[in-house]
């Protein structure tokens, strides 16, 4: 995790329109999330990946999966039709059960309680983002934890890029997208006092399982410019990861 010392001040900003932001530079998304959960208890909140469950699972891309490597255990939450009542066992120290991930008394009364919450990829398909991060800071179960969630940013490049031909890369349950300073927006609303926003890389993940060869080639290369262009431009990075003291 960021050292709460260390950290750019995200809670300090003026919200002027040419306002410099201090922005970190770009980590892996699934192996920082997977690390910070080295050796504690996990909670991980919409841990099923619908979109590509079997593609990714055993090929590290799974974040879930890569968290219950580091993790003394991680207990799993979705909504998933994919999830049995009963619950679904992903691994030797790991397990999914299926709930809502908004109401944190009734998903607290399933599971060991936590050291670290991962929301990974999930606010952005909530219909009340704001309601969700109050709950979670009202939960006298939860204080004094850490919160880790990840989403999609607003001015990523790879969007700016294709725009240009009259196209936007969003799946069909995404209800919104966050930028920077929205972020931090809703952390200050939510009644947080420490948050660190972290620029995420892009992985284009499913394209390059789609394709093989030439175009495979193509895409692993096109993955490397942009990453290269996210190193020097983070605020243009796939997405941003937050680091939240609940």
């Amino acid at each position: 995790m960021i050292d709460w010392s260390s950290a750019p001040p995200a809670r300090d900003l003026r919200y002027t329109p040419l306002e410099r932001l201090s922005v970190v530079r770009p980590v892996d998304r699934i192996r920082f999330i997977a690390h910070a959960c080295s050796a504690l208890q996990v909670l991980d909140l919409g841990a099923m990946d619908e979109t590509a469950f079997e593609a990714k699972r055993g090929k590290g891309t799974w974040l879930h999966e890569e968290i219950a490597k580091h993790a003394l255990h991680v207990d799993g939450i979705d909504s998933s039709d994919f999830v049995p009542v009963g619950g679904l066992k992903t691994g030797p120290r790991s397990m999914v059960y299926r709930g809502d991930v908004t109401d944190p008394d009734r998903f607290l009364a399933m599971v060991n309680v936590p050291d670290v919450i991962v929301a990974g990829e999930l606010i952005e398909h909530l219909e009340n983002p704001l309601l969700f991060l109050r709950r979670l800071r009202s939960n006298p179960q939860l204080t004094g934890k850490t919160l880790l969630l990840s989403t999609p940013n607003a001015t990523a490049l790879h969007n700016c890029l294709i725009g240009l031909g009259a196209r936007e890369s969003t799946h069909h349950d995404h209800l919104c997208i966050f930028s920077y300073k929205t972020l931090s927006t809703l952390c200050k609303r939510a009644g947080f006092e420490e948050w660190v926003i972290i620029p995420y890389y892009s992985r284009f993940t499913e394209m390059k399982e789609r394709n093989t060869g030439a175009r495979r080639f193509l895409v692993q290369t096109g993955e490397r410019v942009i990453n290269a262009l996210e190193w020097i431009f983070p605020l243009m990075s796939f997405g941003y990861i937050v680091q939240i003291r609940i």
